[in-house]
């Protein structure tokens, strides 16, 4: 078996404040989590906001984006398009801009140093005001590296009460990715789709309770942010064996494998041959996957995947 550290890989889902380093968060004076699995979506979400409360300063902001490019480079991860909470950052300090500019300076850093591109879509809770999701759209719209937006959090909120920003970010050529299909059901995937005009899922594992809307995914080739093992940690898939990753492949839907910050990518990988006896030619087919999903630039596509094939034909 190849190692999979070097297999290279696009990471489509990682949440940035889910992926600080114990010793990281205990520089901020906080206390690392457990790691355990969660009671519920609520638990994992007040625990993660505790640790978003500690980034206070530009500095703070940019160091957690030069250690995210390291810990990824570490697990041959190539590009990454990186989800981070800009706007609620920026009201909870007073400087709308500050913690967006800092990532990304810290994101340049990290692409100088380890060598990971990278580029940042920005999240809003469904839980907080339309208000708020106007302010990422700015924030969106005015750097580069900021290639889309999307809604996340409890998914009993819907998306409607944002349709019309929703409407403005596709009309500015903004890529569109929506939490959907992880806690709730087809229902929420239907109105990622139709309201939230969704490129891909995040999540989306629900999509199999409707056999129809499995069709529309799959002949639309809307490929989904499959997260095994935070889906595991959540409490949405009782063990790892019972994940439903085999039965959307199985499905053919386009199917990418990510972490949601709550692991290593490699480890994500490697987990599939230790729970669903993947071999490598599955994981190469994986890691092509993902970097067709990624909104990266064709050539930098290109190169991804001849670095795949690089990998899976060697001996």
């Amino acid at each position: 078996m190849k190692d999979v550290r070097t297999l290279p890989k696009a990471h489509l889902h990682v949440h940035l404040e889910s992926t600080v380093r114990p010793e990281t968060v205990r520089d901020l004076g906080g206390t690392p989590g457990n790691g355990g699995v969660f009671r519920d979506f609520r638990e994992f979400a007040d625990q993660r906001a505790r640790v978003r409360g500690l980034l206070r300063t530009a500095e703070h902001f940019r160091r957690l984006a030069v250690e995210f490019c390291e810990d990824e480079a570490g697990q041959g991860t190539r590009y990454a398009e990186v989800t981070f909470t800009a706007a609620s950052h920026g009201e909870r300090l007073g400087e709308p801009a500050m913690p967006l500019e800092a990532v990304l300076d810290g994101l340049r850093e990290g692409r100088a140093r380890y060598g990971v591109e990278c580029r940042v879509l920005l999240d809003h809770s469904r839980r907080r005001p339309v208000k708020r999701l106007w302010r990422t759209y700015e924030l969106a719209t005015r750097y580069d590296d900021v290639i889309g937006m999307g809604l996340a959090g409890d998914e009993r909120h819907p998306l409607a009460p944002f349709a019309e920003v929703l409407d403005a970010a596709r009309d500015a050529g903004l890529h569109l990715v929506h939490h959907a299909g992880e806690s709730a059901g087809a229902a929420s995937i239907r109105e990622a789709l139709d309201v939230g005009h969704a490129e891909r899922l995040g999540h989306g594992i629900r999509v199999l309770d409707d056999e129809s809307l499995v069709a529309e995914v799959r002949e639309r080739g809307i490929p989904l942010e499959v997260c095994p093992t935070s889906n595991v940690l959540l409490g949405l898939v009782p063990s790892p064996s019972e994940h439903p990753l085999p039965r959307l492949r199985a499905a053919g839907l386009v199917v990418t494998i990510n972490t949601d910050g709550e692991t290593a990518l490699a480890g994500e990988y490697a987990g599939l041959r230790d729970t669903f006896g993947c071999t490598d030619d599955d994981l190469a087919d994986l890691a092509r996957a993902s970097i067709d999903a990624s909104f990266a630039p064709d050539a930098v596509k290109a190169e991804l995947k001849a670095g795949v094939e690089t990998w899976a034909t060697a001996s």
